[in-house]
C-alpha cells in the first residue's frame, strides 16, 4: 500500500469518527447528567439529514439549511424533554426504552409522510466541490476536510463550555448530585432541558452536515445509534473526552477493517470495544466530563 493510499484511508478514520463524536457526544451527555436512554437519539440525526434536504431544496443554500435546522432541532429537543423525558426521570431503565423506542416509530412515520420512502441526495455546496490533489490519480475532498474541521471546533467548543463555564459548572454539579444543586436555587429543569435540547441539535446538526458525504434514507439512524452507544461504552458513560477519543478510534478501526479484513469489517469495531472493556470495565474515562 502506498503512503497517499494509507493517508486517504486514515483521513476518511479520522472524518468518520469526528462525525461519530457529534452524535455520541449529545448521546453520552443525555445518559451521563440525565440518566436517561434516549433511543430516540439515531432518528434526530435521520431528522438532521431530511431537514438538510428539505431546506436546501427550500431554500436553495446548503450553509442556509444548516443554520436553519440548528434552531428547529433544539426546539424539537425540547419539546421532546418538556412533555415526554421529564416524566422519566424517576422512573427505570425499562420505561425509557419503551416510551423512546415509541419515538423512533413516530418519527419514523413523520418522516414517510412528510418526505415519502425514497432514497434523496444533498449536493455538496460549490464553495466545497473542489478536491485536494495528492497524486497523479488520487484526490481527496475538500468537503470532507471542511466536516472534520467543523466537528473539531465543535469539540474544542463542548470542551471548554463544561471545564471553564458557569454553566459546565452546574451541568457537572447536576450529574454528581442534582438535589445539591437545586437547593443552591439553580433551576436544574432548565438545564436539563438545555442538556437534552443541546443533545438533539447535536444529532441533527450530524445528519445535516453528513448529508452531502452519503445519501439521505428512511431509518438511516438506525445503524448509527448502535455504533454511538458502543462509542459511549468505549468511551465511558458521561464523559465527553472518552467519547471524543472513542469516536476516533472507532472510525478508524471501521474503515482499516473494512480494507483489511472486509469479510469482518462487521466485527472489528465489537471486537474493539471488548478489548477495552476487558481492560477498562467502565470505559476509557468513566464518570469523567
Amino acid at each position: 500500500m502506498d503512503f497517499p493510499t494509507f493517508l486517504i484511508q486514515t483521513m476518511n478514520g479520522l472524518q468518520q469518527g469526528l462525525l461519530l463524536f457529534l452524535v455520541a457526544s449529545g448521546l453520552t451527555l443525555i445518559f451521563g447528567i440525565m440518566h436517561i436512554i434516549n433511543l430516540a437519539h439515531g432518528a434526530l440525526y435521520m431528522i438532521g439529514a431530511y431537514l438538510a434536504f428539505w431546506l436546501t431544496s427550500l431554500l436553495g443554500n446548503f450553509f442556509l439549511a444548516l443554520v436553519a435546522a440548528v434552531p428547529l432541532a433544539v426546539l424539537l429537543g425540547i419539546v421532546m424533554e418538556k412533555l415526554l423525558i421529564q416524566r422519566l426521570y424517576d422512573r427505570d431503565h425499562l420505561d425509557q426504552v419503551l416510551l423512546t423506542f415509541g419515538l423512533i416509530l413516530v418519527f419514523d412515520a413523520l418522516q414517510s409522510m412528510l418526505w415519502g420512502n425514497d432514497s434523496h441526495s444533498v449536493a455538496v455546496p460549490a464553495l466545497l466541490s473542489g478536491s485536494i490533489t495528492l497524486t497523479d490519480n488520487l484526490n481527496y475532498p475538500i468537503y470532507r476536510l471542511f466536516l472534520s474541521g467543523v466537528c473539531v471546533l465543535i469539540a474544542i467548543g463542548m470542551y471548554l463550555i463544561i471545564q471553564k463555564t458557569r454553566l459546565g459548572m452546574i451541568i457537572r454539579g447536576g450529574a454528581s448530585n442534582r438535589e445539591m444543586v437545586q437547593g443552591l436555587g439553580i433551576n436544574i429543569s432548565w438545564t436539563y432541558t438545555s442538556v437534552f435540547a443541546v443533545g438533539a441539535a447535536l444529532a441533527a446538526f450530524a445528519g445535516a452536515i453528513a448529508a452531502p458525504v452519503s445519501s439521505v434514507y428512511p431509518g438511516m439512524g438506525d445503524d448509527i445509534l448502535i455504533i454511538c452507544f458502543v462509542v459511549v461504552v468505549i468511551g465511558g458513560v458521561g464523559s465527553i473526552k472518552g467519547a471524543f477519543l472513542a469516536a476516533l478510534l472507532v472510525g478508524l478501526t471501521s474503515t482499516w477493517g473494512a480494507v483489511l479484513v472486509p469479510h469482518f469489517a462487521g466485527a472489528v469495531v465489537y471486537a474493539l470495544m471488548a478489548a477495552v472493556l476487558l481492560w477498562k470495565p467502565r470505559g476509557l474515562f468513566a464518570g469523567a466530563q
